[in-house]
């Protein structure tokens, strides 16, 4: 079932929910191929990057007509501040036009944004902007839309290990009974439950240090579209392939 969007009216329109009897209540997206896909139509990478951003609507829209309530997106890392200026500057700027632009479209469409990742390193007004999201759509329960912001998982696993650590040492928790139920409470994802299903878009077969932690046990599908190409269709397909996965988590049906 496709999502239906009103382009005149700039509105996100989320159908009803499904009731899928196994499909992935969380999906994680690498949104991988801006880039490739711009410079396959002679255009600037930055071109790219605003076409796979118009795309972030659609996915959210086909969430839950497939049953999807928590969709996480990987849209700066870490790492990415090793490209050039150039277009470093304009994804910082495309971050602020989606939200300034995508801000009341979300928030009356029942979407509930979060950002993770590293804030310090952003600018105030791009920090503002997602702080204020954050506090329109905190009542919002539709669609669960965590945006990867200056993220990498290794860095978040460093930062909650810290903040884990700083508790120790003032007497707020006892080193004895930290287990592995301990530290996600100190990473960013806390509040959310692990992702069913990790998409990669573009091709590449790699998890590009996003969500280590969590997608322990998450279920890979790595496919060959561009990410400005992938459709609701297509995310469909794979949020219902998934529910032929046999999921044991390391141990044996009996």
């Amino acid at each position: 079932m496709k999502p239906a969007l009103n382009p005149q009216q700039n509105e996100i329109s989320i159908p009803a929910e499904a009731n899928p009897m196994s499909g992935p209540r969380h999906v994680a997206i690498i949104m991988d191929g801006n880039g490739r896909w711009a410079q396959m139509r002679n255009r600037p990478r930055l071109f790219g990057h605003h076409a796979g951003a118009r795309r972030v609507r659609q996915i959210v829209e086909a969430c839950p007509p497939n049953g999807v309530n928590y969709l996480t997106i990987f849209a700066f890392s870490t790492e990415n501040w090793k490209r050039t200026q150039v277009e470093v500057s304009g994804l910082m700027k495309l971050f602020q036009r989606y939200i300034t632009k995508e801000a009341r479209t979300l928030a009356d469409a029942g979407v509930r944004v979060r950002f993770i990742g590293d804030r310090v390193r952003l600018n105030d007004k791009l920090v503002e902007l997602m702080d204020s999201l954050e506090s329109m759509t905190e009542k919002n329960d539709k669609v669960h839309l965590t945006i990867a912001l200056n993220y990498g998982g290794r860095d978040e696993v460093a930062r909650a290990t810290k903040r884990l650590a700083q508790d120790v040492a003032s007497g707020k928790l006892d080193p004895e009974i930290v287990d592995e139920e301990t530290l996600p409470k100190y990473l960013d994802t806390y509040v959310l439950p692990d992702p069913d299903l990790v998409i990669r878009t573009s091709g590449e077969a790699r998890i590009s240090n996003f969500l280590l932690w969590q997608s322990a046990y998450s279920e890979y599908e790595f496919v060959e579209t561009l990410w400005p190409d992938f459709t609701a269709e297509e995310f469909g397909a794979l949020t219902s392939k998934y529910g032929n996965r046999d999921r044991r988590f390391g141990g044996v049906k009996v």
